[in-house]
């Protein structure tokens, strides 16, 4: 007789919830169930009827399992999910995952098309998951189950915390089990549900008539048909525990402690003692009835854990096909063992309970023979023990007493683990190796394994740590050269985790030990990692050089050029693209053809060696390059398709935002405000602080060139709340975001002096950024504004940005306007031309530039000013730029021509204001007073006497009801 209660008892409130969750999720409004409680008390059978009714519902559901043999596995619990569900085919067919198939095929090896993302971070991975989930429920919702999450390794966890915290708007649920027990599991679901993003249930122990109905299901029987003592000892034995009921039942039934006759149900016999005896004894005495040879399968099972291989089983056991089948059969009609419904040839123990009961009925002499033997058969038919199988032996060695073979087992896993990029897993392996050695012997072992687990804690990002390991490595042997002291190397790896993670002082600290090691002797061999980090580290670590920017950055090129040199010879293909990407971006302030033809060079190196990565990267740059100078964004979008296709997902939000840049000065709003938004969401959500801070410039930079101020200082404030203010993206805010919003705005004061502030900054620092005014619009500025002259043009001229497209346009008008003032109208005008043939593709700065010179030429009187500004009045009115729109129709009344009336701005004053009957030129004056401009401020904006000012002030008081011009101001302030 089975006894299992068919239905689930006690868990009508568990269940209400979970169902309000999956109903949620069709919504879509996805989210997190965390379900604990002690062994037995009923998560799974809890999570089982949640996957049964997303079943009936048509959700898919993945389902995975972490177990004690994966703590040390990782990804095993979320890689058993995808395959729970996807084992017969790839991934959804959805373009938005293309990019993220190459670090699902870290979790999924059958979905590899190209070499793996093994480059990307665990947060790309995550993401990639996310969005494979989110594809998979976007018609239906889908259901991930997670269960024993207190056995699960660091990076599984690291994954689940990034869907509890981003699963909000997408359509998946997500429900987890783990035990009550302290750990990284626990205080993931205690955070969680203190951040409100995910739901945590704790399962309490039945209640007595919750017990009394759960016997009475098992034994189908009316609850009052029981027997008074069958109940007793459950309510005393049990603890309100459902699988210790279930299981005492089970065991008075097969002892005959309960039969049935024709009066129902009859208690004849004992039905043991405390809980934990009861519930070995009852394992133990099924486990005995499979006979001894069915025992001893069982006994191995478990030593190889909850979950485990019946083809291993088998060649450890060494009984032959139909005999180890039928004694696989008799044990899962037993409820010993199940099938494993995710992975072929694997079977489950019912309940980790079940695997310890065994266990716990053996000496240790017999588990660590068990161990012994199972360690040596599978080290036998699995050679080289791929995947899982190195941890698992690694395992049964330890638990057979054999702490060094143990050792080198954790220690190779771990160095897989790197390789994969689960750092965290590796961390823990080897630092489990390193406690296993003894420290009298095994010096070298012990050498290799604190080395790999300096370079783990370094790419985990764990520096401070590893700094302190570091410094206790013993030196090379004696004959070993300085420049092969693999100190030098661990050194670099730490000094270039310290470089991407902005820890100058701590970079500089270790080039110098770098140094120190390879002694003044040292070849250009030995020190070409070392120059590379030293270059980097002067142009980025300002702080970290006493040198201002320009003999910093003529110092780092020295360096850079004689590392590429050497690293091509060697050859270090790594060093060697690391140095001349950093040539290029310093040669464009001398010759983009330089620039290109480093980056040229770089691309041969990364394809000659097979690294798509660097290749990706140099494409980047050179499509960068492209667009800078002609605005053709060809190049970006190869290097973002090449990017995907690789995995390379750091490097294609890169592309994706130099796409939206470009957009942008298109003036393709649309477009750049999509691409920006979705990327800006992404690269928070990675923490890819410097992509992100480019996508908030990005978003800034947006809403300056629609002269939306309010919301340029929003984006401001947050691009300064993620250490905006500290990158070097600052030339950049001041020229193509400030600067141009004030001329937009008719502010050319404010707009020169945000140019000043551009060009001391990069008077500071080396300039990588050649868009932001210095080689164009700030010429044009200064020429207007009579601070520049033909000596000072033929200067900026001569430099390479003024090449750029975007300054080109700027640069041809500045040479407009003081080939006018030279008395060269003829002249002036083909340049105005020029500009015109070069700026068609940027209709904002295009018409900006009409509106700018189209006043000079009315001073100078050379040119057609008149239909320029009727042409840039006609597209700022159309834009929405109203005081740029009302600049040009005052210019075009100074130069005697007609100007349109346009008197429609009134959708753009306060409902309450028309009321008062303010007009549109009213509200202008308004609007300028509340930003506490001064009759002459005005009068100059607006085009207008300061009489009218001052009119337009009077009607302003008597119409608001303000009692003098500083309430007035006040009162301004306070609207806008």
């Amino acid at each position: 007789m089975q006894v299992v209660s068919p239905v689930v008892v006690g868990r009508d409130a568990e269940l209400r919830l979970l169902e309000a969750h999956l109903a949620d999720t069709r919504r879509p409004l996805g989210g997190s169930v965390f379900i604990t409680g002690e062994p037995g008390i009923g998560k799974s059978r809890l999570i089982g009827e949640s996957v049964s009714r997303a079943f009936v519902a048509g959700m898919p559901v993945l389902r995975g399992r972490a177990s004690p043999t994966s703590a040390l596995m990782p990804f095993r619990p979320i890689t058993e999910a995808l395959f729970s569900l996807f084992r017969t085919e790839g991934p959804p067919h959805d373009p938005r995952l293309e990019p993220y198939r190459p670090a699902l095929a870290r979790l999924v090896p059958e979905w590899r098309t190209e070499e793996p993302g093994r480059g990307e971070s665990l947060v790309v991975l995550a993401e990639a998951v996310l969005r494979l989930l989110s594809a998979t429920g976007r018609d239906r919702g889908c259901l991930i189950v997670l269960e024993d999450l207190h056995d699960a390794d660091a990076e599984t966890l690291a994954v689940v915390e990034y869907l509890v915290d981003n699963l909000a708007a997408q359509p998946v649920l997500l429900i987890a089990s783990f035990r009550p027990v302290a750990g990284p599991a626990a205080d993931l679901a205690r955070l969680a549900g203190q951040r409100r993003v995910a739901t945590v249930v704790e399962l309490a122990p039945l209640t007595p008539p919750q017990v009394r109905q759960l016997a009475a299901c098992c034994l189908h029987v009316e609850p009052q048909d029981l027997p008074q003592p069958v109940v007793e000892r459950l309510l005393w034995d049990g603890d309100g525990n459902p699988l210790v009921v279930e299981e005492l039942l089970r065991g008075a039934l097969a002892v005959g402690s309960l039969a049935w006759d024709a009066d129902g149900c009859r208690f004849v016999g004992e039905l043991g003692d405390d809980v934990p005896t009861s519930l070995v004894r009852n394992v133990a005495q099924r486990a005995d009835r499979l006979g001894a040879q069915g025992r001893a399968l069982l006994n191995t099972a478990a030593v190889l854990g909850r979950r485990f291989s019946v083809s291993a089983l088998q060649a450890i056991s060494g009984v032959d096909d139909r005999t180890l089948l039928a004694h696989l059969g008799a044990a899962t009609d037993a409820h010993l063992i199940g099938p494993d419904g995710a992975t072929p040839d694997w079977y489950n123990f019912r309940h980790a309970l079940t695997a310890e009961a065994l266990l716990a009925s053996l000496v240790p002499a017999e588990v660590a023979a068990i161990a012994r033997r199972a360690a040596d058969v599978l080290t036998t038919i699995r050679p080289g023990l791929p995947g899982e199988w190195c941890q698992l032996v690694g395992r049964l060695r330890l638990t057979a007493g054999e702490d060094r073979a143990a050792a080198l087992h954790f220690a190779e896993a771990a160095r897989r683990a790197l390789a994969d990029g689960a750092t965290t897993s590796a961390i823990t392996l080897l630092d489990r190796a390193h406690e296993l050695l003894p420290t009298a012997a095994d010096v070298d072992v012990r050498a290799e394994i604190l080395e790999s687990l300096v370079y783990a804690l370094a790419e985990a990002g764990q520096l401070d740590r590893a700094f302190e390991l570091a410094d206790r490595l013993a030196p090379a042997g004696a004959g070993v050269p300085a420049g092969r002291d693999r100190r030098v190397a661990l050194h670099m790896r730490l000094a270039w985790g310290a470089v991407v993670g902005g820890r100058w002082s701590d970079a500089a600290a270790q080039v110098a030990a770098a140094r120190t090691l390879l002694g003044p002797a040292a070849g250009p061999e030995d020190t070409v990692a070392v120059d590379v980090v030293e270059a980097h580290l002067r142009v980025e670590g300002r702080a970290q050089c006493q040198d201002d920017g320009p003999q910093r950055a003529k110092r780092a090129e020295e360096i850079a050029l004689g590392a590429v040199e050497v690293a091509e010879r060697l050859p270090e293909p790594v060093a060697a693209c690391q140095a001349l990407q950093l040539l290029a971006m310093l040669a464009r302030d001398r010759s983009f053809d330089e620039a290109d033809a480093y980056l040229t060079r770089m691309l041969a190196v990364a394809e000659s060696h097979t690294l798509p990565i660097w290749r990706v990267h140099a494409l980047l740059r050179l499509g960068i390059n492209q667009a800078m100078r002609s605005g053709d964004t060809g190049g970006l979008e190869q290097a973002l398709r090449d990017a995907r296709a690789v995995g390379a997902i750091a490097v294609a939000y890169t592309a994706e935002s130099s796409i939206a840049l470009e957009a942008v000065l298109r003036g393709e709003y649309d477009t750049a405000d999509e691409i920006s938004a979705r990327c800006a969401e992404a690269t928070a959500r990675l923490r890819y602080v410097d992509d992100h801070q480019y996508n908030i410039l990005i978003r800034t930079m947006l809403a300056a060139h629609q002269a939306d101020r309010p919301a340029m200082e929003r984006h401001l404030g947050e691009f300064r709340s993620w250490g905006g203010e500290q990158s070097l993206h600052m030339p950049l805010l001041y020229g193509l975001c400030r600067a141009f919003c004030a001329l937009l705005e008719e502010k050319p004061a404010l707009a020169l002096a945000e140019l000043d502030q551009a060009r001391a900054w990069e008077e500071r620092n080396p300039n990588v950024y050649y868009l932001a005014g210095r080689y164009g619009l700030r010429l044009l500025l200064d020429v207007l504004h009579g601070r520049a002259d033909r000596q000072a043009y033929e200067w900026i001229a001569a430099a390479p940005g003024a090449a750029l497209r975007w300054n080109q346009q700027f640069l041809l008008l500045a040479d407009a306007v003081l080939l006018g003032r030279a008395g060269r109208p003829h002249d002036a005008v083909a340049a105005v031309n020029r500009a015109h043939v070069v700026s068609e593709c940027y209709p904002r700065a295009h018409h900006l530039g009409l509106r700018l010179v189209a006043e000079a030429a009315l001073a100078d009187g050379w040119g057609d000013p008149i239909l320029w500004l009727r042409t840039a009045e006609e597209y700022f009115h159309l834009a929405g730029l109203p005081r740029a729109a009302s600049a040009c129709r005052a210019l075009l009344r100074r130069g005697g021509a007609s100007a349109p009336q346009r008197r429609d701005g009134r959708d753009q004053i306060p409902a309450a204001l028309i009321t008062k009957g303010l007009t549109v030129r009213e509200y202008e004056v308004l609007v300028l007073l509340g930003e506490r401009h001064g009759n002459k401020d005005i009068a100059e904006q607006l085009f207008i006497s300061p009489r009218t000012v001052e009119k337009h002030v009077a009607s302003l008081l008597a119409k608001t009801g303000c009692e003098s011009r500083v309430s007035l101001r006040e009162y301004a302030a306070d609207l806008r």
